[in-house]
């Protein structure tokens, strides 16, 4: 039989992981009620040490229960909880991909799904540099092509893309899937919320003004990013 891990240190892991599942459950429920998400669309995860808890396939964000989501270890294997997520190896590699990633969201957010429609701005920039905020907060957003949804290519695509960046000095928050909707990150859920906000919001400002704005000029770019260091 393996070993049991410390008294002291299995309490603190259970503690982090029960803090994790009321967070994904409060994120669930205000994205909700905000109306960032609908049905069963989407899901959210969090990394608790060498452990993932993501929400259950086909489960509704508003209503969630701590209890069934579902949480899996190091190799990916379920260790409680309901039937996780089909995008869970999207989650799980996107953490492994960047360091600073533990909260994850995807949603099917109405305008980012429309923006994808319509046509985006470009495969590397779904989004044109229309406000600050979005430079600063948000930054380069790439095109994820369509494949179906828990399709385990679209990691292979995402993490190439973070590693590409990462590289680059311009490193990624965000991805969109077409015809799914955006898949966002952060080192917690008030970060990974705050990028899918601004770039929610961006995408709903570019179309209702027709996608006619331009984009801020190179100088006032330049200055975003000698103030305030944006990774654009």
């Amino acid at each position: 039989m393996n070993p049991q891990p410390s008294t002291a240190a299995g309490t603190a892991h259970d503690e982090a992981v029960d803090q994790a599942r009321d967070e994904i459950v409060r994120v669930g429920t205000s994205l909700f009620a905000r109306g960032y998400v609908h049905a069963s669309a989407g899901n959210i995860s969090a990394r608790v040490g060498d452990h993932h808890l993501i929400t259950p396939t086909d489960a509704a964000l508003g209503f969630l229960e701590p209890g069934r989501l579902a949480l899996v270890d190091a190799r990916g294997e379920q260790l409680a909880g309901d039937r996780a997520s089909k995008t869970l190896t999207l989650h799980r590699r996107i953490c492994a991909a960047d360091p600073t990633a533990r909260f994850v969201v995807h949603t099917h957010s109405t305008h980012l799904v429309a923006l994808t429609l319509a046509g985006v701005w470009s495969a590397a920039d779904v989004l044109p540099p229309l406000t600050p905020y979005y430079v600063m907060k948000v930054g380069h957003v790439p095109l994820i092509p369509y494949h179906r949804p828990g399709d385990p290519r679209v990691a292979d695509l995402v993490t190439a893309l973070i590693a590409d960046r990462a590289a680059s000095r311009t490193p990624i928050r965000a991805v969109l899937l077409d015809r799914l909707g955006p898949v966002v990150w952060g080192p917690d859920a008030a970060t990974a919320l705050a990028v899918l906000e601004e770039l929610e919001e961006t995408a709903r400002l570019w179309l209702l003004t027709g996608r006619r704005p331009e984009p801020l000029p190179h100088h006032a770019l330049d200055e975003l990013r000698s103030t305030f260091n944006a990774a654009w």
